[in-house]
């Protein structure tokens, strides 16, 4: 077949709504194929079907695989030696190819109308049988094969709506191989003719387009989702009524995203109900749905992309993080499951949580700078710095950022009232008094010397460190959890602790029933 040529594939998305991630993982898997054999990966939008398309749908698209780093070689934006790439504009050739399959006796004219065809089902189901148009009935029907052929072209000259459909072989055992399934055997009979061109719109369906767009474009293997593996047998056969048997592609069909549940398809209703995006980038539809997406929830592009490339593809390994080069290097068809992959949102989450930290605190700084700005809030590029290395550790999302380090930003107006109680007591104010004293003395305020002082000064006196450690970290914080309060300090500063212990002696006072 093609094992001796540059590879070539193909994502061949239909403009028809916004790009499910399913969608997203079959582009993934051409383009880490193609890259690890150094070949080439296309772009190509196949919008033939005109009652579905839906404006803006092939921006989304283009916009979606920018977004998650998939470069593309050839499309309707970057052009290429098979220009155009974009099916509508392809129109004249489809036509040729279609009248070319009747000429040769593998196609045939068929002038039935919608009612007629409506009609015929009826009364099959009526006496208990499945209507399918297959061999058993296109010599009986309003067809050439069934017409004579100057009552045909009549049809066509005086304008009767028709289609051509494709003359599946009788009772013919089809073998094919996946690269995935490995091979499989079906017999013709239990196929039916299925529309290859309708001249209503002067469109070609699918089938027929994509074959001969596979063709013309030297697409090299179709890596594409399994519900298309049922079509698998009507493309092998349309390449052989073309002559191309030698020059057709591999074929794979990759395995469904399921629920996380498990039963059935991942859908846009399940992230609905369940709280999670299905689409890469936020959708608006043209009547104004919003649905969500990665982007906007905040997961880092190459977070998604390595979730979802572990979505059917196991390594081999224990690993779970690849950047997109160790992907490319690891990929293989071979270890694509044939079952369904069940998607795990908390999973998706925990990608995001990993690459977080993985991040340069100078990156994350930059990211979260925008909300100090938005807040108003000055600070210096190496303060913010230090807090995103004390903090991304507890962050799954930069959104979160804010929550979790404001208290190092801003110094809290009020304390949790169930952690005062239970600490501001006693002798801790009195405690907090020294504490104060002593940290006033203190020269060298980082963590490391100024740890060494307050254990020192806490084992001297003798007092209860639990105690006056809450007590400390309530008076800072606001609140009795949060990182080290000596890395705390040290991001503050001595002249902002001293502040913060003031105020809440201020606030709380210093009494014994304080």
């Amino acid at each position: 077949m093609s094992c001796n040529k540059k590879v070539r594939v193909r994502f061949a998305p239909s403009p028809t709504g916004p790009l499910h991630m399913g969608g997203v993982r079959t582009a993934l898997y051409n383009y880490l194929f193609a890259r690890q054999r150094g070949g080439d990966f296309i772009l190509r939008i196949e919008d033939t079907d005109s009652h579905r398309f839906v404006p803006g749908a092939e921006a989304y698209i283009m916009e979606a695989l920018k977004w998650c780093g998939i470069t593309i070689d050839e499309g309707i934006s970057e052009g290429g030696p098979h220009a155009p790439y974009r099916q509508s504009e392809r129109k004249e050739i489809y036509l040729k190819y279609a009248l070319q399959l009747v000429e040769s006796g593998n196609a045939y004219y068929a002038f039935d109308t919608p009612e007629e065809l409506n009609a015929i089902r009826a009364e099959a189901e009526a006496a208990g049988n499945t209507f399918a148009y297959n061999y058993e009935v296109r010599g009986k029907l309003a067809t050439s094969l069934a017409l004579p052929p100057d009552e045909v072209q009549r049809r066509i000259e005086r304008g009767d709506q028709w289609v051509i459909r494709f003359r599946m072989p009788e009772n013919e055992e089809v073998e094919m191989h996946d690269l995935i399934r490995g091979d499989v055997v079906v017999n013709t009979s239990t196929l039916d003719d299925k529309v290859l061109y309708k001249s209503a719109d002067s469109l070609p369906t699918y089938h027929l387009a994509n074959i001969v767009d596979d063709h013309l474009m030297e697409i090299t293997h179709v890596i594409r989702g399994e519900e298309w593996l049922p079509s698998l047998p009507l493309h092998y056969l349309l390449y052989r009524a073309f002559g191309w048997s030698e020059t057709q592609p591999d074929f794979a069909h990759l395995p469904l995203l399921l629920k996380p549940t498990g039963g059935g398809k991942l859908s846009k209703r399940d992230g609905d109900k369940m709280g999670f995006p299905v689409f890469p980038l936020r959708w608006v539809s043209p009547q104004g749905e919003v649905s969500h997406g990665y982007r906007e929830d905040g997961y880092f592009p190459e977070a998604f992309i390595n979730m979802l490339a572990l979505l059917g593809w196991n390594p081999g390994t224990e690993q779970e993080l690849f950047t997109i080069d160790e992907l490319i290097a690891a990929f293989s068809l071979e270890r694509v499951s044939k079952s369904g992959a069940r998607f795990n949102p908390e999973k998706a989450r925990w990608f995001n949580a990993q690459y977080l930290k993985q991040k340069s605190d100078a990156e994350l700084a930059a990211l979260f700078r925008p909300v100090l700005n938005e807040k108003g809030i000055e600070a210096s590029d190496g303060k913010v710095e230090q807090v995103m290395g004390l903090m991304k550790e507890r962050a799954t999302f930069v959104s979160e950022l804010w929550e979790l380090t404001s208290f190092l930003f801003v110094a809290p107006d009020d304390y949790d009232p169930k952690a005062a109680a239970k600490f501001w007591k006693g002798d801790n104010p009195a405690r907090i008094r020294g504490l104060r004293d002593l940290l006033a003395t203190v020269t060298d305020f980082g963590k490391e010397n100024t740890e060494k002082s307050v254990m020192e000064w806490i084992a001297a006196n003798e007092y209860p460190t639990g105690q006056v450690m809450n007590a400390f970290r309530l008076a800072i914080i606001g609140k009795s959890t949060g990182p080290s309060m000596f890395e705390v300090c040290e991001i503050l500063g001595r002249d902002e602790t001293l502040r913060r212990l003031d105020a809440i002696l201020t606030k709380l006072g210093t009494g014994e029933n304080a």
